[in-house]
C-alpha cells in the first residue's frame, strides 16, 4: 500500500483494495471475453451480435477505469495487466472454440451474471469497511451489469 492522506483506516483500505482488485480482474476478463465474441461471432445474427458485443464491451471501459482509479486513490496498486487478470479472475474461461452466436450469448450471459453476483456481494462488504464511495462505484457497476445481462438474455428468451 502506498502512503495516502485518505482518512479510511489503513487495514480497511487494504481490504477494500483487495476486493476491488478481485472485481477489476473479473471486469477486465469479461471485457476481453466480450471483445473475443465480437471478433469471432458467426451465424445468421452476425451483424446484430457483432455490434451488440462491441457495445457491451464499451460499457465496461468506464467502470474498469473508475475501479482502477479508486484502488489507487486508496493507496493500492490496480492490478490490471493480462498476467494479473489471468491469475485473479473468478470467471470461467471464455470458450475459444465456440463461434455460434447464441452459444456466445449464453457464455457471456453466464459470465455477466456471475460477475453481477460478486459485485452485489461486494457492495455491503466495502460499505461495512467504511468506504461509501467504493460501495457507490459497485452499485453503479451492478446496474450496468444487470442491463448488459438483460440485453444478452433477451436473445435467449422466447417471446
Amino acid at each position: 500500500m502506498h502512503k495516502t492522506r485518505n482518512d479510511i483506516a489503513a487495514n480497511a483500505r487494504k481490504g477494500i483494495v483487495e476486493l476491488l482488485n478481485a472485481r477489476l480482474a473479473d471486469l477486465v476478463d469479461l471485457q476481453l471475453a466480450t471483445k473475443h465474441a465480437h471478433w469471432n461471432v458467426k451465424g445468421p445474427n452476425f451483424i446484430g451480435l457483432h455490434e451488440m458485443f462491441d457495445e457491451l464491451a464499451t460499457t465496461l471501459a468506464a467502470p474498469i477505469d473508475d475501479m482502477a482509479e479508486r484502488i489507487t486513490a486508496l493507496g493500492g496498486t490496480a492490478m490490471g495487466s493480462v498476467q494479473a487478470v489471468e491469475k485473479a479472475t473468478s470467471l470461467a474461461p471464455m470458450p475459444t472454440d465456440v463461434f455460434d452466436g447464441m452459444k456466445m450469448v449464453e457464455a457471456l450471459a453466464d459470465r455477466t451474471a456471475a460477475l453481477a453476483k460478486s459485485v452485489r456481494n461486494g457492495i455491503d462488504e466495502v460499505d461495512e469497511m467504511g468506504d461509501a464511495d467504493a460501495a457507490d462505484l459497485l452499485t453503479a457497476l451492478s446496474r450496468q451489469l444487470d442491463k448488459n445481462l438483460w440485453f444478452l438474455e433477451a436473445h435467449l428468451q422466447k417471446g
